[in-house]
């Protein structure tokens, strides 16, 4: 029977070569995306910014419209096509969005890396992403085996595999799939498929291809189960990261109890966090609920 361990984990993300948080505080983040540096909204800086002035080639400015909405403003060129970066040997195109985001989510890279010690010197893992977004993680996993990718955006999985040809990643054995994540792991179940590994970054709110709503709150329950049914007493993991929701880790550690009562191992449960370059204080991004086999 999985245990539940009460104590929660800090995960933290340190900054690379491609990225890092250069400063935070006053509802706002200063972040560099290689030669690029921005200023994006960020509720959970409550303190104030270490450095007296912000030099930034852009900022986003939020709408009225707390759940999205808002504009890029630029003080210097910035490529609107994109620019390379990389984790590893993963390559990617950042790019603003607009949604605020820059194609990809920096404070996963600690996930990522956790994800690779669970499968070790695996090479034939298989594993399943969910809501996978423009293929970062999936690329990561690709080194250890068949990933499956499924997002509910042509244009994310389109991205995700120019990803793919941009880190010359284009031959390995990823799925890369437009789907409702909820309706195709019912379809998993059904089939009898079976995963060494699970990660899944559900949004607050979303639609499907096919016009399918979710609500976070009302239907994560349902893919835990379902997800759960796909993974076995020999399978590594499960992680399950949440965004911009009033809501407790530990909430989301209890579901994830429940659902894996009937394996080994450790149910786990905490924040993400993002060190920022030169000094120890950290931003706290997302909570986390994670399942592991040892």
């Amino acid at each position: 029977m999985a245990e539940l361990i009460h104590q929660p984990v800090l995960l933290t993300g340190e900054g690379w070569a491609d990225y890092g948080l250069v400063d935070s505080g006053a509802g706002r983040k200063l972040e560099r995306y290689g030669d690029y540096r921005f200023i994006r909204p960020e509720p959970q800086a409550l303190w104030q910014p270490r450095m007296a002035d912000w030099d930034a080639h852009g900022e986003f400015v939020p709408g009225a419209d707390e759940d999205g909405g808002g504009r890029w403003n630029y003080t210097k060129p910035v490529p609107r096509d994109g620019w390379p970066l990389s984790w590893g040997d993963v390559k990617f195109t950042a790019q603003c969005t607009p949604f605020r985001h820059l194609g990809f989510f920096p404070d996963m890279a600690p996930v990522w890396g956790w994800m690779g010690q669970q499968l070790g010197e695996r090479r034939d893992a298989t594993t399943l992403n969910l809501f996978g977004y423009t293929g970062v993680g999936t690329l990561a996993l690709s080194h250890y085996g068949p990933v499956t990718h499924v997002d509910a955006s042509k244009k994310s999985v389109a991205q995700a595999r120019a990803n793919a040809a941009l880190s010359g990643m284009e031959s390995r054995p990823v799925r890369w799939i437009v789907d409702d994540a909820a309706k195709f792991t019912a379809r998993e179940v059904r089939r009898g498929k079976r995963y060494d590994g699970i990660i899944m970054d559900p949004p607050k709110f979303g639609r499907g291809p096919d016009g399918e709503v979710w609500r976070l709150e009302e239907h994560l329950p349902g893919l835990i189960h379902d997800a759960r049914q796909l993974l076995d007493e020999n399978s590594r993991f499960l992680f399950l990261t949440v965004y911009a929701v009033r809501m407790s880790s530990l909430a989301i550690a209890g579901l994830l109890d429940e659902a894996f009562a009937g394996l080994p191992g450790y149910v786990e449960h905490g924040d993400l966090a993002v060190r920022e370059d030169g000094a120890g204080r950290m931003l706290p991004t997302a909570i986390f609920a994670r399942w592991r086999r040892d």
